[in-house]
Order: structure tokens, then C-alpha cells, then sequence
């Protein structure tokens, strides 16, 4: 089977550092789904406003030429300890697809390249191919009683300090600036060394922050 891209994602999130590394967890973070041109139909997604949430089957672009891993690290355990590829959410995979359920926050069918799908809750980063649009039925998919192997709960989350660096940014943008640096988004290597200062292009600008006592403080915003 050969599959082919029906649409790309914008999103907020200019690079791969610093996207949430499931959906949800920034819920503020907005993504909009442009088909492309063979695809811009309105009868494609008739029926679909009826639902609150899509799943997106997508591809991990940036990473599809590093090839696949039978074994990966996993962030949530530290970046050193090993699980089958399989047993994890990896982009290193036989075909480098991935599944994200995000929010569907409407339809745009004015727009000039519409129908476009506005989006919440995205955990993908700018330029994000998207293969399939699939509706999200809280009766099969909702399961209560599931378990989350070596991710039982939700990653705790750092305190985030502005200082005054966001203030006349939309709402929005705040918000999703502090969602996304409050689940530190740094890697395992590196994060014990001290004063080191990260940046992360959201919203469009690059947003440069320090952790130091458990606290996340913005140092500043260009």
C-alpha cells in the first residue's frame, strides 16, 4: 500500500524542542489541518462538526531518514533505560507514523484553502504531514480501568516563572508558552549542568529559559 499526505499541519510549535511529547498536555496549543488541493472538498468532512475531538494519523518528517530501533529511551524513564519500539511512542519506527488525538475546535470553510480543521491540544510541530482524519467515539475509546505500564499518570509539571517577559502577548500565547516549558522540555543529557539556558521557537518567537530549584524562569524573548 502506498499512502500519500491528504494535508499539512500549522501549528505553534516552530521545532521539535519543546512539543509536548503527548497531545493534550498543552491545551492550549492550536494546530490548523490545510489539505492539499486534491482533498479541499466540503462533503470530505461533512458530519465531522459533530464531534469534539479527531485522531491524526501523521508522519515523524523530521526523523523518517534516521531509520527505525528495536529498542528506544524512553523520556519518561529517564533517557536510560531501554523498551521495545513498540512498547513506546517513539518517532523511530518501521514507518514512522504516529497517532495524536487532538481537539476539534471547528471548521473553517471560508477560508481560501478551506476546508481547514482548527485544532487544540496539538503535540506536533509546524509542517507536520497529516495521512488520515479519523472521528474520536468516547464509547469504544474512552476505557476505563486502563493501565499505563511504565507511564501510569500524567509528567509532573514545573512551576514557570516570566518575569514580566510575556506581558502584551495574546492570552493564548502565554498560555502556551508556560503549558509547554512547565513539562520540561529539556533532555535527560545536559540537565545537571548548571545556569545552562534552552531555547524553544513557540509562537514564532524563540523563547529562551533557564531550570534551576525545580523552577522554570524565562531569561528572555527574541
Amino acid at each position: 500500500m502506498e499512502i500519500e499526505a491528504i494535508g499539512r499541519l500549522r501549528t505553534c510549535f516552530g521545532e521539535k524542542f519543546a512539543v509536548p511529547r503527548q497531545p493534550g498536555l498543552c491545551p492550549s496549543a492550536w494546530g490548523q489541518l490545510v489539505f492539499e488541493e486534491a482533498y479541499r472538498h466540503a462533503d470530505a468532512v461533512r458530519g465531522l462538526d459533530g464531534f469534539s475531538h479527531v485522531w491524526l494519523v501523521f508522519g515523524f518528517h523530521l526523523t523518517a531518514d534516521r531509520g527505525w530501533s528495536p529498542t528506544v529511551r524512553p523520556p519518561r524513564l529517564g533517557g536510560n533505560e531501554r523498551v521495545g519500539v513498540f512498547a513506546s511512542r517513539s518517532t523511530f519506527r518501521p514507518n514512522g507514523l504516529g497517532l495524536s488525538l487532538v481537539s476539534l475546535e471547528g471548521i473553517d470553510f471560508d477560508a481560501g484553502n478551506g476546508p481547514v480543521l482548527n485544532l487544540g491540544g496539538v503535540d506536533l510541530v509546524d509542517g507536520t504531514p497529516v495521512y488520515d482524519v479519523k472521528p474520536y467515539l468516547p464509547y469504544a475509546e474512552a476505557l476505563a480501568g486502563a493501565s499505563g505500564g511504565f507511564a501510569p499518570e500524567a509528567p509532573v509539571r514545573l512551576p514557570v516563572e516570566t518575569g514580566g517577559l510575556l506581558d502584551g502577548w495574546e492570552e493564548r500565547e502565554r498560555r502556551i508558552v508556560i503549558e509547554a516549558l512547565s513539562l520540561d522540555p529539556r533532555p535527560a543529557a545536559g540537565r545537571d549542568e548548571p545556569g545552562r539556558e534552552f531555547g524553544a521557537v513557540l509562537c514564532g518567537r524563540n523563547v529562551r529559559f533557564q531550570v534551576e530549584d525545580g523552577v522554570c524562569r524565562l531569561t528572555g524573548v527574541s
